[in-house]
């Protein structure tokens, strides 16, 4: 079985291979308030005042696995009485403080919050205080630290809120989908809503119909999961689910690599847009930047596109590390060329509904994308992929400054730097997720081999990008 990072991810797990599992069978309707018991039967509280709410939070947590939360469409949601309400801690002054005679905190503080009791020990007013972080600046002892929730330390572009009642909230104009909330929370209090039950029904469609064809599009980031088996059984796996065929988004990448670099000769400056969830951050944090947004679509859409046109009404299934990607096939101009999204933790569920025993089967192979395709799947690796189009299109006289941003804190200040002229770049490439598309949200397990494992899975791949565009076969 497939080792999860926490058990937090084994319990989403759990529920949504029972939601498959029924929706299979057509009995989901009548099982569906069994979940829950049959997931933790018997179980006692953890951190809640009892059993009866772990069950009632299991039922929210069902409710998401089906698709209908909340009546909206946003991806990312809040599962309220999962939500334990850690204390907003702001700033603080610990045990480490001395008394001394210095006093700096308070000289720094410009809000008067800052006062002392008997022994000169430092205290804090809470409602005074505006959370500057000047106090902790410069205590020489390092004494005053800054508390914050795991939600809202994990989300770089503040849309985690809270209510009266100290619940989470987000706040979608602001949320860019990342998921890096929900990976955080330890409650498993924000989840991404799951398209499993449609992916179900689609396949069941093509079964009973075998004219209707159904494709998988697998991320490159394969490479870094189901560390219990060869990238080659999962395959096998993937299409003993009922998939037509699976084919990779890193020709896709080929195909954004080779266009984007003729874009870029033509403009001379590009962002890049394969990340949904640094596409977002521009549309929501810098509307003037969005002009320099590559139109190239993102490498799912571009194999995909492919795909539609040789298969017209065939459904495409994209598999991947992202939950941002639930969110891009909500464009317009994605919506009908991707018709769902499901995670790597989603398929290991899928699976596991089915018992299909990936390891026992035999190994089938992808199509062959390039090397530098299947390199997107790291921080680094898009950039590196334009530097070869450029060269293997004759265009290496190029002058190609290129920059990659790891994570939406390295984005937006990137992207703050270049706004004010003191960046000196032709490219900006943006991940979201620490490490590139390999820290995904949707991801089974995050090591830190990630990285030297998309190398070797590179290595398996087409030596140039001409190679794999020449070969491909949809």
């Amino acid at each position: 079985m497939q080792k999860f990072d926490t058990k937090v991810q084994y319990l989403k797990y759990q529920v949504l291979r029972e939601v498959a599992k029924f929706a299979w069978e057509d009995t989901l309707a009548e099982n569906v308030l069994g979940i829950p018991e049959s997931i933790v039967p018997g179980r006692k509280p953890t951190m809640r005042c009892c059993v009866y709410k772990e069950r009632a939070i299991l039922t929210e947590r069902v409710k998401i696995a089906m698709g209908n939360y909340k009546d909206n469409d946003h991806i990312m949601q809040v599962i309220d009485i999962a939500c334990d309400g850690c204390p907003v801690g702001g700033y603080q002054v610990t045990s480490g403080c001395r008394g001394c005679l210095s006093h700096q905190c308070k000289e720094a503080c410009k809000f008067g919050a800052i006062s002392f009791d008997e022994n000169y020990v430092s205290h804090i007013d809470k409602e005074k205080c505006k959370e500057c972080g000047m106090c902790a600046k410069v205590c020489p002892y390092s004494a005053i630290i800054h508390l914050k929730r795991p939600c809202q330390n994990a989300c770089k572009v503040k849309a985690i809120d809270y209510d009266e009642n100290k619940t989470c909230v987000i706040n979608y104009d602001k949320c860019i989908s990342c998921g890096a909330c929900a990976y955080q929370c330890p409650f498993g209090a924000i989840s991404d809503r799951s398209y499993i039950l449609d992916v179900v029904k689609v396949l069941k469609e093509a079964k009973a119909d075998p004219s209707k064809k159904v494709y998988a599009v697998i991320a490159p980031s394969i490479g870094t999961q189901f560390t219990y088996a060869t990238v080659g059984k999962v395959i096998a796996g993937i299409k003993k689910l009922g998939f037509t065929d699976v084919a990779e988004a890193a020709l896709g990448a080929d195909i954004v690599a080779i266009n984007e670099s003729k874009e870029l000769l033509e403009k001379g400056f590009l962002t890049s847009s394969c990340c949904p969830g640094f596409v977002k951050f521009i549309e929501n944090t810098y509307p003037d930047i969005v002009p320099y947004i590559s139109h190239n679509p993102s490498p799912m859409v571009a194999i995909s596109t492919v795909i539609k046109e040789s298969y017209p009404g065939a459904k495409i299934i994209f598999i991947g590390p992202c939950t941002a990607k639930k969110a891009e096939v909500q464009r317009e101009e994605v919506k009908d060329i991707v018709d769902y999204v499901i995670t790597f933790e989603e398929l290991q569920a899928l699976l596991d509904s089915r018992d299909i025993d990936i390891t026992a089967l035999e190994e089938d192979t992808l199509t062959d994308a390039s090397a530098f395709g299947r390199g997107f799947a790291k921080c680094g690796g898009l950039a590196v992929a334009v530097k070869e189009a450029l060269k293997e299109m004759g265009h290496e006289d190029f002058d190609l400054k290129a920059v990659s941003s790891d994570g939406i804190e390295e984005c937006n200040l990137n992207l703050i730097k270049w706004s004010k002229k003191v960046l000196d770049v032709n490219f900006i490439e943006g991940m979201a997720c620490i490490g590139g598309c390999v820290g995904g949200a949707g991801c089974m397990t995050h090591s830190v081999q990630s990285k030297v494992m998309v190398d070797k899975y590179s290595k398996q791949a087409q030596s140039t990008i001409a190679d794999a565009l020449d070969n491909l076969d949809v």
